[in-house]
């Protein structure tokens, strides 16, 4: 292993002239020590990791290197002063055979002037080349209590590119933003994995940046969220990465701080990888999603067209249109509660209350669709009998006051205290096994995280409780709903957040949540198959928010679930937001697109099918393009405003394809590996279907 050898002396030099701030006072390197070992290359062959005597990190690529020699991990003192240099003191090396299989780990042990001991141990896991288990622990070695105020870890700077950069990052946002973004001057977000909002928090613990050429990923794997964030900001020289947190601590002597278990990775290619691997890792210690029943694929029908001041007779009257049109799923929306908190069945609109509810799911069944219910759990509104009878549940932080829910001006209940569990139990065991619903859509930004609570009534053993065990919550009600219908489907809709992994085990469904265009139906729709699995029954939600509210392809050409609320015959009098151009109604003429696109896809049920996310870049591949392999059959979706130019299928394995326009029926030749790129001109998008010859 090549080793690049640094004296004693250039060692002591380097870290004096990076010296730490401890208590006030300079501390200098001890010369307790014999000459340290000479820095390092770690590798697994596709990833190397070179370390020299002060700690300083370079990742590669194979033979290209991916950032500069840089201090990947420091401490920040309560006092101001920063430790960011150590002295490598020894390593050691073993093979490891752990749940992420076979591996080999290194651990590293350097001091900051024996005052304070790292140690870091970096495991290359032979199932994952590229990608590194990094645990990193800091041990206060010396003889006062040390005050730290923040730390980071796994810092680089993804050196700069000609084209640029792009970053996936996973945290929520009020101002619901893109998940995929380019790096522009000036960028910066900190993608902190808790509340960047009253009710905007949570997500999925994993950053990624990449060029044209290569990427760099990081993100912790730990079984339970995290306060930390993900940084990601543009350089001079680069794009910055990295993870940190700013919960303040006082370290004893001999007592031990250890950082989240993290994992860096160097890829080709978009997020897609990285984030596959991340599912991977996590299905090893236990988070996975759960088996998906056939019945979450089904297109589906929402009332919500219809506002809360729905009618009934208007649902009932377009039931046999949705189901003529190809729809198998009937979700009536949010409106037949009394309020937010009180989930008693308004008698404005449906008189004889859980009667009607029930007749409700048996008119559903009896049209030959699938009944869902709207519920939004954790939202309590001010002035409900809930908040008066059961004030003990809201979530208080540490001044007493609630965390505000902004869409319904409601406050939230904590999901870490059991009483809000067991209620919570109870509805759905009425809705799923009394009701006779076969689903449910679970509703609201709120749900994705929540802010530590200090609610006395509680008795948390530490604020952060109500934030790691929101996943708890959400997987008993999903229980709940299995052991009263093992077929039903739990949809979770956590508006515009980006979605919360850790409750990926809770759910068997998961539309685009409040999509703001097209581009983010797909990008979010890439995102599912790559931490739900290839086969992820992802929706691209109503396409009424798509682009000119009709865009179909792009939930087709994803491998998602299209999903709709037409109203028919007529709009409503009364929507809960005005009607865009043209309303809601299903004319004819809408009528007659909406049938071909969803009689395609139930033709194809492309996301039972397997998403193929490594084959083209979202980010640098122009036209944008997705491809999913159904039983060797490839169907491609490329989108552009308007494109002329050859376009490459990528994927085709040996022999000949005949493609086919897949909207149009068009026939558009033949391909092969060696002949893969065609001429084409499309405006918004072109989907190709290519059928091996063998198969036609």
């Amino acid at each position: 292993m090549p080793q690049n050898h640094i004296s004693r002396r250039q060692a002591l030099r380097g870290l004096m002239s990076g010296a730490a701030m401890i208590g006030g006072a300079t501390i200098l390197p001890a010369p307790l020590y014999a000459a340290p070992p000479a820095s390092t290359r770690l590798t697994d062959g596709v990833l190397t990791i070179e370390i020299d005597q002060g700690m300083r990190s370079r990742l590669w690529r194979g033979k290209q290197a991916l950032t500069a020699l840089e201090p990947g991990e420091a401490l920040r003192l309560v006092d101001g002063g920063a430790i960011d240099r150590f002295l490598l003191l020894d390593q050691q090396r073993e093979r490891v055979n752990g749940p992420h299989g076979p591996g080999q780990r290194h651990v590293l042990r350097s001091t900051a002037s024996g005052r304070i001991e790292q140690r870091k141990a970096i495991t290359f896991l032979d199932r994952h080349p590229g990608l590194a288990l990094v645990d990193i622990s800091y041990r206060n070695t010396g003889t006062a209590p040390l005050g730290i105020a923040s730390w980071r870890s796994l810092s680089h700077d993804l050196l700069t590119h000609a084209d640029g950069a792009w970053t996936f990052a996973g945290a929520s946002y009020p101002d619901r933003r893109d998940w995929i973004q380019p790096v522009k001057p000036g960028f910066e977000q900190r993608n902190f994995m808790g509340m960047n909002g009253s009710d905007y928090g949570g997500g999925t613990p994993v950053a990624v940046v990449w060029r044209r050429d290569a990427g760099i990923a990081v993100g912790h794997v730990e079984t339970v969220p995290r306060l930390v964030a993900l940084p990601v900001a543009a350089q001079p020289t680069g794009t910055r990465i990295g993870m940190s947190g700013d919960a303040p601590t006082v370290l004893q002597p001999g007592e031990t701080l250890t950082l989240p278990a993290s994992f860096v990775m160097v890829h080709e290619g978009d997020h897609f990888r990285p984030l596959d691997a991340y599912r991977q890792l996590m299905a090893d210690r236990g988070l996975a999603a759960p088996t998906i029943p056939a019945s979450s694929y089904e297109p589906i029908w929402c009332a919500w067209g219809y506002g809360r001041n729905f009618d009934t007779e208007q649902i009932y009257a377009t039931l046999p249109k949705a189901k003529e049109v190809g729809l198998e799923w009937a979700v009536l929306d949010d409106g037949w509660q009394k309020s937010e908190g009180d989930w008693i069945v308004d008698q404005k609109r449906m008189k004889r209350g859980d009667a009607d509810m029930k007749a409700f799911a048996d008119r559903v069944k009896a049209a030959g669709m699938k009944p869902r219910l709207w519920l939004a759990p954790l939202a309590v509104d001010p002035g409900t009998e809930m908040l008066r009878d059961h004030a003990d549940m809201l979530l208080l932080d540490r001044d007493g006051a609630a965390q505000n829910v902004s869409w319904w001006s409601a406050f939230t209940l904590c999901p870490a205290y059991q009483p809000t569990v067991d209620f919570f139990r109870a509805q759905v065991r009425r809705i799923v096994g009394e009701w006779g619903y076969d689903g449910l859509k679970l509703d609201g930004q709120h749900l994705n995280g929540v802010a530590p609570c200090y609610n006395p009534a509680h008795n948390h053993a530490r604020p952060e409780e109500s934030f790691e065990k929101l996943q708890d919550f959400w997987k008993a009600i999903y229980d709940e709903a299995i052991a009263a219908n093992p077929q039903a489907v739990v949809e979770l809709c956590p508006c515009g957040d980006s979605f919360a992994f850790h409750n990926i085990p809770a759910m068997n469904n998961t539309p685009a949540s409040d999509p703001l265009s097209s581009w983010q139906v797909r990008l979010k729709g890439k995102t599912f198959k790559a931490l739900m699995g290839p086969a992820a029954p992802y929706s691209g939600d109503h396409v009424e928010l798509s682009d000119n509210r009709d865009d179909f392809a792009s939930t087709y050409g994803i491998g998602a679930i299209p999903s709709t609320k037409f109203t028919w015959p007529h709009d409503t009098a009364d929507p809960a937001e005005p009607l865009p151009p043209g309303g809601f109604v299903l004319t004819p003429q809408k009528e007659a697109v909406w049938r071909k696109w969803i009689a395609l896809y139930r033709a194809n049920m492309l996301p039972m099918a397997e998403y193929l996310g490594g084959l083209y870049d979202i980010g640098f591949d122009k036209p944008e393009a997705h491809v999913v392999n159904k039983a060797g059959t490839l169907h491609y979706a490329f989108f552009a405003d308007k494109w002329t130019g050859p376009i490459a299928l990528r994927g085709l394995s040996s022999g000949r394809y005949t493609l086919t326009n897949s909207f149009t029926g068009t026939p558009l030749g033949t391909a092969s590996r060696d002949k893969a790129s065609i001429p084409a001109t499309f405006e918004r998008f072109l989907l190709i279907t290519a059928t091996p010859e063998t198969a036609a």
